[in-house]
């Protein structure tokens, strides 16, 4: 028996996809919520195999939610739109299920969590699943953050930097730090690169919170930020810094 929640804003929704699952024996729905906090709670309480995840909801969306789990279940993201069907199976989806959906649909989706006990998924046998469809990638809005029982919700246009920690990255935001597991190369990849510059191995900067840029040994600069932090910028970096300040 495979244990299930659903996470989706819409009442409708959950109570299809809930009259969906009474028809296969071997998948079991133990709860479902209405938002990304209520769902966040419910995963951490009743340990599900596997969560039918709304992307766009309230509050926090069904990404910002995965990436508050430490141990987060298999996934079949069920939304009404298309353009983040390639993000989705970079987060390991199983499925993307594109609403309105049928049972026979809902079927094959659960064929393949089956077949996931036994043989991963993976990103690209689910590039292949959406075969020529193209997904547009929204660049990030918003970090997530889980620190002890709080969640903070840090808006991109309010962040300084961003520094390399070991396995984490330190988000800097109105003068306070946060740390959250990730790498230094997935938040270059998912910022506009237009707002945020790779200035140094381990920083990416808020370009517009830029206030001086001074020589620092050699071909090395400085980078002072309007909150009084200076960072290192390295050759490469410069390069990067001119390009986005078109100097």
């Amino acid at each position: 028996m495979i244990r299930c929640v659903i996470i989706d804003d819409e009442p409708l929704a959950r109570e299809l996809l809930a009259d969906y699952l009474a028809s296969f024996p071997d998948f079991e729905l133990v709860g479902a919520f209405q938002d990304g906090f209520e769902g966040f709670k419910g995963i951490s309480e009743l340990k599900p195999e596997l969560v039918f995840l709304d992307i766009e909801m309230p509050k926090i969306n069904g990404f910002e939610l995965l990436e508050l789990l430490d141990e987060p279940p298999k996934v079949i993201f069920t939304t009404a739109y298309d353009t983040y069907a390639i993000r989705a199976f970079e987060q390991q989806a199983i499925d993307y299920l594109l609403k309105p959906f049928s049972l026979d649909r809902l079927r094959q989706a659960l064929e393949k969590v089956s077949r996931e006990m036994h043989e991963p998924y993976g990103l690209a046998a689910g590039l292949r699943a959406i075969g020529e469809e193209r997904a547009t990638r929204d660049y990030l809005q918003r970090v997530v953050v889980k620190a002890g029982n709080n969640i903070h919700i840090l808006p991109i246009d309010a962040i300084a930097y961003f520094s390399a920690e070991g396995d984490y990255v330190k988000i800097v935001c109105d003068g306070k730090g946060y740390l959250k597991l990730g790498t230094m190369g997935y938040f270059e990849k998912v910022l506009n690169p237009n707002e945020f510059t790779r200035i140094h191995r381990s920083y990416l900067v808020n370009v517009s919170m830029i206030s001086k840029i001074e020589p620092f040994q050699k071909e090395n600069f400085l980078v002072y930020l309007k909150e009084g932090t200076h960072l290192p910028v390295s050759k490469t970096g410069m390069g990067k810094l001119r390009k986005a300040l078109r100097i």
